[in-house]
């Protein structure tokens, strides 16, 4: 049975720490849209119960990308850490550490960046220590600049650490920067990790990912209705460039509530379409051709994604209208596809198994 998520803090001088307490009020408390304190609670739990007795799991909190200089990118959430944590903030670094001790067997410790009013006068209110544990619900929280005091003693005790890298999240880069490049500090961290039996995170996020609780699944459908309606609304006016239905899309979506969204469009007015990630979404939409739609917003860190093909003039010709109301399903034109190139290419002597095709038919580019 996993522990409530709801604690009392008390401060001490070098961290705080939290004490279970039981409202039903606090456990419903929805953290981020759709998902309450104790769901956050119960996915620590489930994965604290996947590591080994004295295990500990790292999750590293993304970093903010930079463009050029002092002009950054919107900041993205890594989606382990927002899914463990639900905190939306950079420089910042989730421990699970399985204790073996009954059934409260797990230690969650949340390192983020303290209050600092003269930061906050530039970039906005930062939530702080107190409020990871208060709004979070660690049971221990520090500033990350003391996250070399800690980190290198949880690695150097653990049975196995998990941690996981990927061109999107540089967990070890993140480390090493949060730590200082080049200092003794991050130097001895490195020591330590390639000395520690390191194990991949990811796949037991994703299994238990791969489990949608009820607030997930009405986040998807909220996600879904609103880029729907946007896409929908889109198909309605008429538009003269790419730049123009790509902006007016994003424009929706936010409209209908979405937070973002989810990803970068492809937005391929006529030959355009035919590459299967065109992104430029830079040129002039012409008349009696079709234009091709990949798009969909993110609510809640729930994502969409939507294909359509219509006419930019809102109105199909004779052929296009033909080839809408065929009446062939995108499985069954994708199977004959994929049949039809692996004959082809057995008979060129290819030793062939699985799929030949490096994306379903129906991401294909119909003009």
């Amino acid at each position: 049975m996993p522990r409530s998520p709801l604690r009392r803090s008390n401060l001490a001088s070098q961290s705080m720490k939290l004490t279970p307490i039981c409202s039903k009020r606090e456990k419903l408390r929805a953290v981020t849209p759709g998902i309450s304190a104790q769901e956050y609670a119960d996915r620590r739990a489930k994965l604290a119960n996947q590591l080994p007795v004295n295990g500990i799991a790292v999750i590293v909190a993304s970093d903010v990308k930079y463009r050029s200089d002092a002009a950054f990118y919107d900041f993205h959430q890594s989606s382990d850490f927002f899914y463990v944590t639900g905190f939306n903030e950079p420089d910042a670094v989730a421990v699970i550490e399985n204790t073996g001790h009954g059934e409260d067997n797990y230690i969650f410790h949340l390192f983020v960046r303290p209050k600092d009013a003269k930061a906050e006068l530039w970039e906005g209110a930062r939530s702080g220590v107190q409020a990871a544990l208060d709004v979070f619900n660690a049971d221990e929280a520090r500033s990350i600049k003391d996250l070399h005091q800690f980190l290198p003693d949880m690695v150097s005790t653990a049975s196995e650490v998990y941690l996981d890298s990927s061109p999107n999240v540089d967990s070890l880069g993140i480390l090493s920067k949060l730590l200082g490049n080049g200092s003794s500090k991050s130097e001895k961290l490195s020591a330590l990790l390639d000395r520690a039996l390191l194990k991949p995170l990811r796949p037991i996020l994703n299994g238990l990912r791969a489990f949608k609780s009820q607030g997930e699944v009405t986040n998807m459908r909220s996600a879904g209705q609103a880029s729907g309606r946007a896409i929908t609304t889109a198909m309605k006016q008429s538009h003269l460039g790419e730049k123009e239905l790509a902006a007016f899309l994003e424009y929706q979506f936010k409209l209908n509530g979405c937070d973002a969204p989810a990803y970068v469009p492809v937005v391929a007015g006529g030959k355009n379409a035919l590459s299967i990630h065109y992104v430029r979404n830079d040129d002039v939409l012409r008349d009696n051709q079709l234009v091709l739609v990949d798009a969909g917003g993110e609510f809640g860190g729930y994502i969409t994604d939507i294909t359509r093909s219509w006419p930019i003039n809102g109105q199909f010709s004779s052929a296009q209208k033909d080839l809408e109301d065929a009446g062939v399903s995108l499985d069954k034109l994708h199977e004959v596809a994929e049949n039809g190139l692996r004959d082809q290419l057995t008979q060129l002597g290819f030793d062939l198994s699985g799929s030949v095709s490096p994306h379903e038919f129906g991401k294909s580019r119909l003009l």
